[in-house]
């Protein structure tokens, strides 16, 4: 019994208590999911008790039977969920059901709008667990002793979701963990014994742990001879087919079972959007199911934070969340592996340096990647969904991981010239199909958004000429190109970077009016070098632009405008680039300002025109006021 006179009392922690809302409030079409999170909960229990107990064996208290127990009292109102696996202890109890112990919360919480269908699918991501007993309960206990230790030290945590719980200390003879849920009004449905079994065999059948339930006495029957079958005493009976799902033949399991399996690893109530499940024989024998989510989880760029890959070692569990068998770039797929090489007594140490684990993240990460490249062949409408939620983790991945990086390079998409949209939709393969005859290069823009992109001066000649460019825009998407130097043997290049080079697009015609403008403009063009000094790299004609009469470029060898801008919003020290000022000797204005014969207004012109390419370029200038008041005594002299 718990000690209630000693009973203390608590807060929930903050975000504790918006889930609690949310959860009552938001999950209401999607009820009986709690039995779902908290027979998981138990069989993880259960999981966690057998891979210590393979170090100390006391550990079982001659109890090795591991199983979860459901039963029902109907005079009472209420659904008990037990299990004889680890057990929590007074501070793991505080820890786990007080506070919700992770990063981004406050994030999470920022995202929800209120609109109950749009939360529902956010807590979805976010993660239900425990807290989901409060969908259907208005009072829940929880009674647990941990294995291993003296039956005084037992804990008994109580909560009526509002707010507040208290925690008591409790002899408990039995390890493991008891949960209580008082149900609410209207919430009946849920004491049927025969609805219970429904949802344990659709949500929880694949547990390799028995899901067990008690049956009443059974009425006494005729036998196959006609003698009479004595009737038999209530008894505990398994519900769950109770065979670990990895490990059954492909052909024998239904989509529905891969589905409801992933939403119990997960603990995702939407379905996955694809699944690859892989029996992997020869030098390293395991299995692998793998599952792609349709949403991106709440905390996905957390990349400290991986999650997903639930290691087994000849079927008995070992870790949640093994970080080693996937890349960082791949932390949104979710599942487990089974493996039958590495040792039972496997730690995350061991794990970091082995060639076993080295040879299964190598394989897993392919088949994550063929299963993405089929998808994107097969069904293009789900792969844009894909990408939508996580193209710009996969961005991650030519930096991360060279020896894949064409698989990698086949999957990304891109927004382009060609497409009058924002969406990224272009893939690398596509614009190759759509190359200009003579074209050796994939061209590329990167800039602060689409519309900075799309509307920068330097594709005017692009567009001219009719020669596709990708538009980058997001704030990964420099990091992506600088990690990028070829796909199918076509070399990136940046429009803005170095010199323009059309290769066979230009004729010998144009090249020989090219060289005649750049000579008759050397006099202008010195006298721009000569009046900007030292605030630009140099001064040139440029014959990228047909409609602006000015841009800057990077040179080839300096660091980019996106890369400085990302190394300075890391808090990174940038040195100042120089531009390379390019002028285009067709603008009217260009040759206005070549004829003007005082210096002091050529001058103010010339750092108009390049602050204006700057601006262009950059989407700031460092000193505005100085560009405003130089423009109106330009505009007022007129």
């Amino acid at each position: 019994m718990a000690d209630s006179q000693h009973a203390e009392k608590h807060g929930f922690q903050t975000e504790v208590k918006q889930l609690l809302h949310l959860m009552i409030h938001s999950l209401y079409s999607n009820k009986e999911i709690f039995l779902r999170e908290l027979i998981s909960n138990a069989s993880d229990a259960a999981d966690k008790l057998r891979f210590k107990a393979l170090q100390n064996n006391d550990l079982f208290e001659g109890d090795a039977e591991l199983r979860v127990r459901l039963s029902v009292d109907k005079d009472a109102r209420t659904i008990t969920i037990s299990d004889n696996g680890i057990g929590m202890t007074r501070d793991e109890v505080m820890s786990n059901l007080g506070t919700i112990a992770k990063s981004g919360t406050k994030e999470f919480f920022s995202q929800l709008s209120g609109d109950q269908a749009k939360d529902s699918q956010l807590i979805g991501q976010f993660g239900v667990g425990f807290y989901s007993a409060f969908i259907v309960a208005d009072r829940v206990t929880v009674r647990t002793r941990a294995a291993g230790v003296a039956a005084a030290e037992g804990v008994e945590w109580q909560s009526e979701g509002d707010g507040e719980f208290t925690i008591a200390a409790l002899n408990k003879p039995s390890r493991g963990t008891e949960i209580t849920l008082h149900l609410r009004e209207g919430e009946e449905e849920f004491l049927d014994s025969w609805k219970l079994r429904s949802i344990v065999t659709t949500y929880s059948d694949h547990l390799n742990i028995p899901v067990q339930m008690w049956q009443d006495e059974t009425p006494e029957r005729d036998g196959p001879d006609g003698e009479k079958i004595p009737a038999e005493p209530g008894q505990w009976e398994t519900v769950n087919a109770g065979k670990a799902l990895w490990l059954r033949e492909k052909a024998d399991i239904s989509e529905d079972e891969y589905k409801e399996f992933y939403k119990s690893v997960a603990h995702d109530f939407d379905e996955p959007l694809l699944w690859s499940h892989n029996k992997v024989e020869g030098k390293h024998e395991y299995t692998s199911l793998l599952y792609i989510p349709k949403r991106a989880p709440w905390d996905l760029w957390n990349r400290d934070n991986q999650k997903g890959i639930k290691l087994y070692v000849q079927r008995v569990f070992i870790m949640d969340d093994a970080e080693q068998f996937m890349p960082t770039y791949l932390r949104f797929v979710r599942g487990l592996i089974d493996s039958n090489d590495l040792p039972l007594n496997v730690s995350r140490e061991i794990l970091q340096d082995n060639k076993v684990t080295r040879a299964m993240r190598s394989g897993n990460t392919k088949k994550v990647l063929q299963s993405l490249a089929k998808l994107a062949r097969d069904d293009q409408e789900a792969y844009a969904s894909f990408w939508d939620n996580f193209g710009n983790v996969l961005k991650e991945g030519p930096a991360e991981d060279q020896a894949n990086i064409e698989r990698i390079c086949e999957l990304l998409r891109f927004a382009s010239t060609h497409e009058d949209s924002d969406k990224q939709r272009v893939s690398l393969d596509s614009y190759i199909e759509r190359m200009k005859e003579g074209q050796d290069k994939i061209y590329y823009i990167v800039a602060d958004s689409y519309e900075a992109a799309k509307n920068n001066p330097a594709l005017e000649i692009f567009r001219k000429k009719g020669v596709e460019v990708l538009l980058l825009s997001d704030r990964i998407d420099e990091w992506l190109m600088s990690h990028l130097d070829e796909y199918q043997e076509k070399k990136f290049q940046s429009v803005t970077r170095g010199d323009l080079d059309l290769g066979s697009m230009e004729d010998e015609a144009e090249k020989q009016e090219h060289e005649q403008l750049e000579k008759d403009f050397e006099a202008t063009v010195e006298r721009f070098s000569k009046t900007l000094g030292e605030k630009v790299k140099k001064v040139r004609v440029t014959h990228r632009l047909t409609d602006s009469p000015a841009c800057i470029v990077t040179d080839e060898n300096d660091m980019s405008t996106q890369m400085a801008k990302l190394m300075e919003a890391a808090g990174q020290k940038v040195p100042e680039t120089k531009y390379i000022f390019e002028l285009n000797p067709d603008h009217p204005l260009v040759q206005r300002i070549a004829n003007e014969q005082d210096d002091a207004r050529f001058g103010e012109w010339a750092e108009v025109l390049l602050d204006q390419a700057t601006l262009a370029e950059r989407g700031s200038l460092k000193d505005p006021s100085s560009f405003v008041r130089r423009l109106n005594k330009l505009m007022l002299a007129m």
